[in-house]
């Protein structure tokens, strides 16, 4: 039986991702920004002729399985790079990139699956001189741009893609085999390409760079994304360790993090990390403007500042309870808490969750097997978590990493 596989990369240049004095130039219209990509990603010819990406990696495998056992295999595929059109509408020119050659180290093979990586890139036939880190100290060809992509195909079917390196600009998106996005770059570092990545400082000179890479933010965050950015915000840069919100201060702001890593702390405590096109700092607004949560900056971030009267109020109660815990997560533990459990669960998190909240004996008791709906919790602890007893007739837990994750302790 014959089992394939793919993976691609699209890389983009989103909005002020450019820094120094090339800057100017994407100011003033001579060369522009690009356009999120697709969610799912299609056909990769009209992308192309409406300029909506600037290098696309696409990696495919296959094996042969016979008695479970891999008895062949293969891949193909490569690199593809748009031209470069700098200039004002019909008086642009078009500069026809340079590709660098593919790389295809030897597949891993192992018992049961095999992994295929391949890098590919290239610059921009457009010159650029400049002033660089390493010798010669000065280069006029572009910077190079690449991603290494990963592929490992099992024997039962399934696959797992990654992104294993990439350059540091621009950012990098990944989708499966069935074209759906399910990955990112977190993280662009304009300067650095721009002044290092050339000669043996890139997978031809065998030096890679391992991306920062993060999950994919949710349909809806990508939606508000647009508005946000029509709405032509300001900005705020973080450096890393640095906080943009602290857990228990007041503030009305929601915040799209354009790029760089924000790490969620609750209590201290770290919960969660979130990537390019997160919609954050959205719980103070659905509660009383208190901020649920700590944000820092894990690298250099860049944030846009949205004022509370600019984005639905509906559509960030939505992005709530997505990061909310289901109740398919609960598991049996009769051992432990027969007929019910209780924990404290932060207010924001009893509030958006998806089953029915009522009070009872000054707690609030949760019924799994009620008709979902969302009610807000009617009783706060001192301590401002909100106290929620499970009951399912028989018994319930929550698993370590949920509690963690949406900020519940033991009473």
């Amino acid at each position: 039986m014959r089992l394939e596989s793919s993976v691609t990369s699209l890389s983009w240049i989103p909005q002020g991702a450019v820094e120094g004095f090339n800057r100017l130039s994407f100011g003033l219209g001579v060369a522009h920004y690009d356009p999120p990509p697709p969610e799912v990603l299609d056909d990769l010819d009209e992308l192309a002729a409406n300029d909506r990406f600037r290098f696309v990696n696409r990696l495919e495998g296959w094996i042969e399985v016979q008695d479970g056992r891999i008895v062949d295999l293969g891949q193909r595929g490569g690199g593809r790079i748009n031209i470069t059109k700098v200039g004002y509408g019909s008086a642009s020119i078009a500069f026809t990139p340079i590709a660098t050659p593919d790389l295809r180290p030897a597949p891993e093979i192992g018992a049961t699956s095999v992994r295929f990586v391949q890098t590919t890139g290239g610059r921009t036939g457009f010159p650029t001189p400049r002033r660089v880190r390493h010798e010669p100290y000065v280069q006029i060809g572009g910077p190079v741009t690449w991603s290494t992509l990963g592929l490992t195909i099992h024997a039962d079917g399934t696959s797992k893609p990654q992104l294993v390196g990439a350059s540091s600009f621009p950012r990098h998106r990944v989708y499966d085999h069935t074209g759906r996005l399910v990955a990112k770059s977190g993280y662009i570092d304009h300067d650095t390409w721009w002044r290092e990545a050339f000669g043996s400082h890139t997978p031809w000179g065998a030096e890679d760079s391992a991306p920062i890479v993060t999950a994919v933010e949710s349909a809806l965050e990508r939606q508000l994304s647009v508005a946000v950015i029509d709405a032509k915000p300001q900005f705020r840069r973080l450096n890393a360790g640095r906080t943009l919100v602290e857990q228990g201060q007041h503030g009305d702001d929601v915040f799209l993090l354009f790029d760089g890593v924000l790490r969620v702390e609750i209590d201290g405590k770290p919960v969660t990390e979130v990537g390019p096109g997160a919609i954050v700092g959205e719980m103070a607004l659905l509660h009383q403007g208190r901020r649920m949560a700590t944000l820092r900056a894990v690298t250099s971030c860049r944030v846009a500042v949205v004022p509370k009267d600019r984005i639905d109020r509906q559509a960030l109660q939505e992005v709530a309870k997505s990061r909310m815990p289901r109740p398919e997560r609960l598991a049996v533990n009769s051992a432990r808490f027969p007929g019910q459990m209780s924990c404290l669960l932060d207010h924001a998190a009893a509030a958006a969750l998806s089953f029915p909240i009522r009070l009872l004996r000054g707690q609030v008791a949760v019924s799994l097997d009620q008709p979902r709906g969302v009610v807000a919790p009617a009783w706060t602890h001192a301590s401002g978590m909100a106290v929620v007893a499970v009951t399912d007739g028989t018994s319930s837990d929550l698993l370590g990493g949920v509690t963690q994750r949406v900020g519940t302790r033991w009473p």
